[in-house]
């Protein structure tokens, strides 16, 4: 599927998380304590370093040598070699699950909002914010829409909200997410 996104800010990294799954959540998996940007620019990275960006040559590379792949700067984040093991585990997981498929994680069977998130949740690397983000994310800007997507990714699905990743389309609505979470960061210091 084609789809323009403007996530890492970057063309080149922005048109590979458009047109390949895979890249889209491995890009989710390594936006944690890394700036969002970067994060998503963690795909582009490796399929420049890989000769072009596969689901399975990740799964069945030599693990040793992903991780060199991965930590080599500029790394795809700043703990290069453990994301690069959980990059490998996803991708695997992917395989063994979906066939090596990922769209099949919102696809396969018809799946609820509900239903996509349970999915998402089971994801290596995804807890229960990442998968509610990233359901968010395909109902925004993928043309994703379950039945209920938008219940079960619960404020992160608001029309308008400027909470996270599935908001950001240029770089003003990134800096308008930066601003909310760091709001939101405050606030939960505040309130402690």
């Amino acid at each position: 599927m084609t789809r323009t996104l403007c996530l890492a800010q970057e063309p080149e990294a922005d048109e590979l998380l458009g047109n390949d799954d895979f890249a889209l959540l491995l890009g989710m998996l390594l936006d944690q304590q890394y700036p969002m940007e970067h994060a998503f620019r963690g795909p582009r990275k490796l399929a420049e370093r890989m000769g072009g960006f596969s689901l399975r040559r990740i799964a069945e590379f030599d693990p040793a040598e992903f991780e060199e792949l991965a930590a080599t700067p500029p790394a795809i984040h700043r703990y290069g070699r453990s994301m690069a093991r959980r990059a490998q585990a996803l991708a695997q997981y992917v395989i063994e699950h979906y066939d090596g498929d990922p769209a099949a994680i919102w696809t396969s069977g018809d799946p609820d909002g509900k239903e996509v998130l349970r999915r998402l949740g089971e994801l290596p690397g995804f807890g229960a914010q990442k998968a509610k983000i990233f359901l968010a994310l395909l109902g925004k800007q993928c043309d994703v829409h379950p039945d209920g997507w938008r219940k079960a990714a619960g404020s992160y699905g608001d029309d308008g909200s400027r909470r996270s990743v599935a908001d950001v389309v240029d770089a003003e609505t990134l800096s308008e997410v930066r601003a909310f979470k760091k709001q939101a960061k405050a606030a939960a210091k505040t309130s402690k």
